[in-house]
Parts: structure tokens; sequence; C-alpha cells
């Protein structure tokens, strides 16, 4: 009841102007809780800008829940960089910031630890910061390991498939990744790369049939490994079918805009991208 009651007063603070856009109807709000769907960004997507600036530059796109990434300069008064070796304090110092700014951070990638020793650490750091999702690219040597740490923290490893040659690009190595171990352990569904592998989104989705756990979400210009972001429902990602196959999935979970376009000034695109999933998620 109160998650639902701060979802309905998210969407009256949208409502209402503010900072956030005023495209989003308690209709389109309703329908995304129902699907259980949460709309993020991946903090990426602003990496010429502080981490600080780029909660801000996700506010006035409208988007509330944050992907972090490691490296990104904090910013806001506070030294150092986002990582997954930040002490205590300054963990402390960034929890502050996100609440100040009114953001939630629920994802963290993509990672590729060296060592086992290392995943703890990356699991522990996930914990304290209240993560809900790793986004990562393991190593072969440590699926036994990550799969024994979700079960250990009840916390998400959704693998992700950056293009070929990357080892994850197509969904069979995802499949082989998970295979009978953690329920934790799934797909970070970056639709985008698999285009630029040569493959299609929805036949994609479908393969990795329950086993979707966050998406970093992209339309391409065209079907290349050049290819570059456009905004969303301009591109040959055939956005719709893949958000109507995940809702045939019933896929609960977080999407991530990862705009990796005019970088200096994306705002406008991911703004008029944040409304185009609103106005399918409307539809559904």
């Amino acid at each position: 009841m109160i998650k639902k009651l701060s979802s309905v007063l998210f969407l009256a603070g949208v409502l209402a102007g503010a900072t956030m856009t005023s495209t989003l109807s308690f209709a389109q709000g309703k329908a995304a809780d129902k699907l259980g769907w949460k709309l993020g960004a991946q903090a990426y997507t602003f990496n010429r800008f502080t981490l600080g600036q780029a909660l801000e530059k996700m506010d006035s796109a409208g988007i509330e829940y944050v992907e972090c990434y490691n490296g990104q300069t904090i910013g806001d008064g506070i030294d150092g960089k986002f990582d997954w070796r930040m002490d205590a304090a300054k963990q402390a110092e960034v929890k502050a910031m996100f609440k100040a700014k009114k953001k939630k951070l629920v994802a963290y990638g993509v990672v590729s630890p060296a060592s086992e020793l290392e995943w703890e650490q990356v699991f522990k750091f996930a914990k304290s910061m209240g993560i809900q999702v790793i986004t990562a690219e393991p190593k072969r040597e440590h699926w036994d390991a990550v799969s024994a740490l979700c079960d250990k923290y009840k916390i998400k490893v959704a693998i992700h498939d950056h293009p070929k040659p990357s080892h994850y690009w197509h969904p069979d190595s995802v499949l082989v990744a998970i295979q009978g171990r953690s329920k934790y352990m799934g797909a970070c569904a970056d639709i985008g790369h698999w285009v630029r592998s040569g493959m299609e989104p929805v036949d994609c989705i479908k393969q990795l049939k329950g086993h979707v756990l966050h998406l970093h979400f992209k339309d391409l210009n065209e079907k290349s490994r050049d290819a570059h972001d456009v905004i969303w429902g301009n591109g040959v990602c055939n956005m719709p079918a893949v958000l109507a196959e995940l809702k045939a999935q019933g896929f609960k979970g977080m999407f991530s805009v990862e705009y990796e376009y005019n970088w200096d000034n994306s705002v406008p695109d991911v703004k008029e991208s944040v409304k185009f999933w609103w106005d399918q998620v409307g539809k559904l």
C-alpha cells in the first residue's frame, strides 16, 4: 500500500508540472505499476557530466530511477568517483545526494570483477547502497560464485550483451551461463546491441523468456555495427513489439534509458524517448 501511494504521489508531482515532463497521465502510471515496470536511466547517458548533474538531467526528463556506472565523477561537492570501492563515509554522502535529488538508485554496472573476492566486495557494496540489480559480464570461471552470492545477498545479476565478439553477444551464451544457477541470475537485455550483432530484439526476448531481469533500452538509426541512437520509435529496434512481448512474458523490472548520442545535449532526445515509452505503455 505504501509503495502504491508513493507511485500515486510521484505521478501527482509529474502532473503538477514542476521539473518533470507534463505528458504522463494517471492511466499511464497505473498501467506501468500494474505491469511492474520502472523507467530509469543509465547514468552513462550523461557521462560528460558529474553524477550530480546527471541526476538533474534525469529529473528534467521525468526519470526517477537510476542505474549508475563505475568511474563517473560524483560532483555536488563530493570528491572522487562513483565505484564499488567507495568507503562507508563516501557511500553515505552519495545516498544523501540521491535523497536530496529525489532519485532512487536501483541498478549498477556494467561490471566484470577480476576475482571472486572482488565479486563479494561488489555485492557488499550493492547491499549497502540498496542496489537491486547488478548488470555484469562475469567471467566463465565465476559463474558458480556469482550464483552463490546472488542467493546469499538476494541481489540480481543481469548479464549484459555487448556486441560480438563479446562473449555474451548472443542469448544462447546467457542461457548457458544461468542454466542450473540462482533464480537471481538472468539477462540485461540491451536491445540496441542485439541489433548491432545482426539480430532482432523481439526474437532475442522470446529466446530469453522468463530470464530478462533488466533492460538497456535504445533505438538505432540502422541495422549495422556502426548504428547510432535515435529518439525512441524512430529507429529499427521495433520497440512496440518488444514491449508487447515483455508484457506477454510477465516481465517485471527496470528499463534503463541508455542514450549514446548527442552526448553534450541529449536531454531533448531523452525527453522525447521517455514520452514515447509512456505513450506505448498506455496502449498496452
